[in-house]
């Protein structure tokens, strides 16, 4: 359970077309992930799916179920919102038991669906706490508590870390990860954070202005993006996009090279340079070194031992390459 099919599907706000038109397959039990820059539309495309939005054409199937006109009560998902939307007044036993308790479930049944979210979520012993007495971290386990006890065909996750510190999101992100492997269930997340979507995901769709860009797993995507767009998305420094001559000498209008696959030398090389900025992360140095090829990141081991304004070479590892022509897209 948990198939979910898109096809030409379409919304439009008036004579704006915020998503043109969109095919996409979500296969039972897969992690997929929306990805993209600001107002990309991954945001709209999940409330869709949800039925928090209507569709200006095109139909949206679950589980072979036509369920474009459904309302979301009817559509078997469960969302995770980016402001948890915990009652305050209510204990998280309270909370968690919210849809069950609408739903008209007997209370016995309604104690053993919540006590065993709890017990996956590691929110045992907070259950008889209140919202204002819990971290934000617990606050999102809280919230998706009250959509595990639903078991859902699926779980629509929009941008759920966001409110976080960088230290909570990385440890929710493992607990959702974690919590994926356990259930089983197909998940389907939004988020504007490429390293989200390379350590978490099945499957990620990157967005660009309501288009799918590119669909695949996350090293597929990195080791061949599609086009320009995404090649500069995906990855963490982005990869360093050269044109001109440099690009020319590979038959192409644009090159890619991302920062571990430039090798860095003292004396030789293939693009002259001077280091600026260092970024020292301990076991990596990201250098910013100035070419006449623009400004390129350049992945270092942690004790690399350079400093502002040295004079470097630069060789790019040839079969890392990336080519592109004029309209962007990867040549073969």
């Amino acid at each position: 359970m948990g198939k979910i099919t898109l096809r030409n599907v379409q919304k439009r706000f008036g004579e704006v077309a915020v998503i043109p038109e969109i095919d996409l397959d979500i296969d039972e039990g897969e992690f997929v992930v929306f990805v993209g820059p600001s107002g990309c539309g991954k945001s709209t495309l999940l409330r869709l799916i949800a039925g928090l939005e209507d569709v200006s054409g095109g139909v949206i199937q679950i589980d072979g179920v036509d369920a474009t006109t459904l309302p979301p009560a009817k559509r078997g998902l469960a969302m995770v919102f980016q402001s948890y939307a915990l009652y305050p007044h209510m204990s998280v036993r309270r909370n968690i038991a919210f849809p069950l308790k609408m739903a008209g479930l007997p209370p016995d049944e309604i104690a053993r669906k919540v006590d065993a979210a709890a017990k996956v979520l590691n929110l045992s012993a907070y259950i008889d706490r209140r919202p204002g007495q819990l971290s934000g971290g617990q606050r999102q386990r809280v919230a998706i508590g009250r959509a595990i006890v639903r078991e859902p065909k699926a779980f629509l996750f929009d941008e759920p870390l966001s409110n976080l510190d960088a230290a909570l999101r990385v440890n929710m992100r493992l607990e959702i990860s974690e919590l994926h492997q356990t259930l089983k269930t197909t998940m389907v997340y939004v988020t504007h954070d490429q390293v989200e979507a390379m350590t978490m995901a099945d499957k990620i769709v990157v967005l660009n202005a309501g288009r799918v860009e590119q669909v695949g797993s996350p090293l597929e995507l990195y080791r061949t993006p599609r086009n320009v767009f995404v090649a500069g998305f995906i990855g963490s420094p982005k990869m360093n996009l050269i044109e001109g001559a440099a690009a020319a000498a590979e038959g192409a209008a644009t090159i890619g090279i991302r920062p571990e696959h430039l090798d860095i030398s003292s004396n030789a090389g293939t693009w002259a340079g001077t280091v600026g900025i260092s970024e020292h992360l301990g076991s990596d140095t990201f250098l910013h070194v100035h070419s006449d090829h623009g400004t390129l990141n350049v992945r270092a081991g942690g004790e690399v031992g350079l400093r502002h304004g040295d004079r470097v070479w630069l060789t790019p590892q040839a079969d890392k390459l990336h080519r592109f022509d004029a309209k962007g897209a990867r040549i073969i």
